[in-house]
């Protein structure tokens, strides 16, 4: 499965196999259950999800993407600096994510060894959904910090959200905003640093190689492009 819209049928399947989900985990047996529930063949169910239940529970998580972008594209957003954006992106994801016994469920799975590599790219696919929701225009090196370092933060996050019992979890918004607010103090500091005649070169030749990954034909304008520090905070 990719990032491409999902088949309906896959849709159908997920729907069917979450409530499996939280007795069985995302085993054979819960897809098993799904795929009877569904009243699908198992060619078919198959064809859709070669892994069985991973490709479902990868599936769970990149449905949980795409339903904050679609909830970010209709927020009001426009007057918020950029660090109450990011916060109210990942509360926003957190609200979106689903049964919180299937995610947790998720996080087991993708937290084995062999599942641990996958589990990581699913996190930067939400530290990148938020981001290109949230209009990141960067295409230098801070294309890659920024998703980077909201990796960290949402990874967090999630955990501690996983745990959470306070009223509306209000504990973990305010959990959010604590980490964002030391990513923000990292963040002016390397604005500082690119601010500092003396300290700046030892920045230049990342920002190039990252220019050059990221996007070979456009060199990034001046300033912080990729930057999470704005003139309003």
């Amino acid at each position: 499965m990719t990032n491409a819209t999902p088949d309906p049928d896959a849709l159908v399947l997920l729907e069917a196999i979450v409530p499996h989900v939280v007795f069985d985990g995302w085993s054979p047996a819960a897809f098993s259950a799904a795929r009877e529930e569904a009243a699908m063949d198992e060619a078919r169910a198959r064809a859709l999800c070669p892994r069985g239940a991973v490709d479902l529970a990868v599936l769970f998580h990149r449905e949980g993407d795409r339903r904050m972008a679609a909830a970010l594209r209709t927020a009001a957003t426009a007057d918020m600096r950029i660090r109450d954006k990011v916060a109210l992106a990942v509360r926003t994801r957190l609200e979106v994510a689903g049964d919180k016994e299937a995610v947790r469920r998720g996080t087991a799975l993708f937290s084995l060894p062999h599942m641990a590599p996958e589990g990581a790219g699913l996190i930067w696919g939400t530290a990148d959904a938020i981001w290109s929701a949230l209009g990141d225009p960067s295409d230098d090196i801070n294309w890659y910090t920024k998703r980077a370092t909201l990796s960290a933060v949402y990874g967090s996050v999630v955990l501690y959200w996983l745990g959470d019992m306070s009223e509306g979890h209000a504990a973990t918004h305010a959990f959010i905003d604590r980490r964002i607010d030391d990513v923000m103090r990292i963040e002016k500091a390397k604005a500082q640093i690119r601010g500092n005649r003396f300290l700046r070169p030892l920045t230049g030749p990342l920002e190039h190689l990252g220019s050059m990954v990221r996007a070979p034909s456009r060199m990034p304008a001046s300033g912080l492009p990729g930057s999470w520090v704005s003139p309003r905070g």
